[in-house]
Formats: structure tokens, sequence, C-alpha cells
């Protein structure tokens, strides 16, 4: 019997970077399949509510997996965590609470599930490691869905104590590329910057940035973190978490996103930045030196180059891309 791979939140961003990896990779690659007979399926929204336990019990019996990589979460940008605080924690606590539980009833052989850098403390010292996500409360602008998220790393340790799971977690850094969404009200840093620059272009507008540019972020290519939760499902057998991002080195500024973005859409207009409105957190730098020691080798895509490609392909499929705008039907 091959092994059935299920992902959830299969359609998104990280999904289809897996998808899209998977093929590409030639089979039996560290970072592709191991055998031509695995099963993937790539859980869509529509195929049920995670916040219910019935209905995601209901998905495993259909889908039978050995192994998950799970991925669905209730997401937004810095306002839409600061406004819905109430909703991001509850949400993501039923979402993940159903899905562990499932997968311990089927006898999951192993579940990685995703986090985020969100999780880590405001007050901390830098760089962050794999030590520190319990050490103090997130940043006041998340702590909903921080703590949210934080809480699987629980999960994961009392299923193994109490019941033997391998079940463990990714901590990656800013996740940006295609299928991204790119709502203007409700999206991440690069796709909302991306949107908001190409209309700008479109409409001969400026295209102002909000704060001040100086915070600081680390951002990896959604087709690297492919690779890598694929890697850390074949060979990375700790419960502990694993921080899956570029080096410290690699840290860059808002400002030097906002100007790789004007030169990746080709806009010549206005460009400015409102520091009336909120940075949110300064600066949440990663070490991934755990990550190294694992994989010293690994080559990560030059980050101009990988938003190049992201706004390639945000134009060539903007009709179709997740922007918050109504499009006409045919």
């Amino acid at each position: 019997m091959p092994n059935v791979y299920l992902v959830t939140g299969g359609t998104g961003l990280v999904g289809q970077g897996l998808a899209h990896t998977l093929a590409t990779e030639p089979v039996g690659s560290r970072f592709g399949k191991a055998t031509e007979d695995e099963e993937w399926h790539f859980l869509s929204s529509k195929e049920g509510d995670l916040r219910d336990l019935k209905e995601t019990m209901a998905i495993f019996d259909k889908y039978k997996p050995t192994h998950v990589i799970h991925l669905a979460a209730l997401v937004g940008g810095l306002f839409r965590n600061m406004k819905y605080k109430l909703t991001f924690l509850r949400d993501n606590c039923l979402i993940n609470d159903n899905v562990l539980w499932a997968a311990k009833e089927h006898g999951c052989v192993k579940v990685i599930s995703c986090l985020s850098t969100c999780v880590f403390p405001d007050k901390v010292t830098y760089p962050i490691d794999e030590s520190h996500v319990h050490q103090g409360p997130p940043h006041e602008s998340n702590f909903g869905y921080a703590h949210g998220k934080r809480l699987v790393d629980v999960y994961n340790h009392a299923y193994n104590e109490e019941f033997g799971c391998n079940f463990t977690s990714a901590i990656p850094t800013n996740i940006f590329g295609p299928y991204d969404n790119y709502d203007l009200e409700d999206s991440h840093v690069i796709p909302g910057l991306v949107h908001k620059c190409l209309l700008a272009k479109k409409n001969g507008t400026p295209f102002i940035v909000s704060g001040t540019g100086k915070p600081l972020r680390q951002f990896i290519y959604s087709r690297d973190l492919a690779k890598l939760f694929l890697w850390q499902l074949r060979e990375y057998n700790e419960i502990d978490p694993i921080i899956l991002s570029v080096g410290e080195k690699d840290e860059v500024s808002i400002k030097q996103v906002a100007d790789a973005i004007v030169k990746a859409v080709g806009f010549e207009g206005e460009y400015s930045f409102d520091t009336s409105k909120a940075d949110g957190q300064f600066k949440k730098t990663a070490s991934n030196e755990k990550l190294m020691k694992y994989l010293p080798d690994f080559q990560f895509t030059p980050f101009e180059e990988a938003l190049t490609e992201s706004v390639k392909w945000f134009v060539e499929n903007y009709d179709t891309a997740r922007t918050g705008i109504k499009k006409a039907s045919a």
C-alpha cells in the first residue's frame, strides 16, 4: 500500500509550492517524492470545515492519510490580526485541535504543522532560536494568532508523551511566492505591496507604503519552503520545532522590500512612506543554525530573483489570483 499524504490548506501559497515541487523534483530526490506510487491530496476549504470535528474526521475517513502536512489556518495581515484577536485565537485552536486528534485517531505515521515566527516572545534576545518559543508573551499586535499557533508545540509534545505520536512542527519566517493572497486589505506585506504597486502603475497614482520602512524581516520563497517541508517529512525526527528560514545575513528592511517591488513591477511614479501608520514588530530575527546543521549545503533562491518570479506570476495570473476584487464572470 502506498503512503497517503494529506496537505491541509493545500490550495494556498505553501500547498501550491508543494504541488509545484512534487511535480518538478525527480522521484527519489531529497526534496521530491520518495516513491512513484505515493498519493498526495491537497485539501481545499470547500471539502470541509476543519473547525468542526465531525467534518474533520470525515475528511480523514475519506483519504485515510498516513502522513499530514498541516498548513490550514486562519491567517491575515497586521491590521486584521490586531482587530480580530479572539477570532484568530479561537479558530486556529479549533482547527489544530481537530486535525491533530483526527491524525491520532487514524494512526497517522507523521504530522508536520506549520507555525510562524509570530509564536516567539516580543521581549527576547536575538537571534531567536527554537528554544525561545515559550519564554514570554508574543507581540501584542498578533497575540491571538500567535498563541493559537504556539499551542501546537504543546500539543505535539503531549501527543508524543501520551500516545507516542510523531507530531512535529516547522517555523518558517515570512513566506511569499506564487498563489499568495494579494488582497489589499487582508494580506501579508509582500503580496499586499506588490498589488498596491501594480495598481499605482496601472492608474498613474502614487505608491504609498504604510509605516516607516525600517522594520526588518527574513523572507523565504514558498518553493524553497516546500523543499524543506519535504525534507522534514522524510528525515527530521525530532518533536521539537525547527525554524525554516534564510540566514540572519539575508534579513531585509521593509524599505528594501518596497524598493525591490518597485523595480520588479517597473513602477516609475511617486513613491513614499506614510509614517503615521503602524510598523508592527520592529524585528524578529531568527537563527537557521539548527536547519543548517542538517542541510549545510541547501541553496535558497536569492530574494530579488524569487520576488521577480512572484511578481511575474501575479501579473500573468491577475484575473484568477486572490486579490479581494470581485471578478466579472465569463
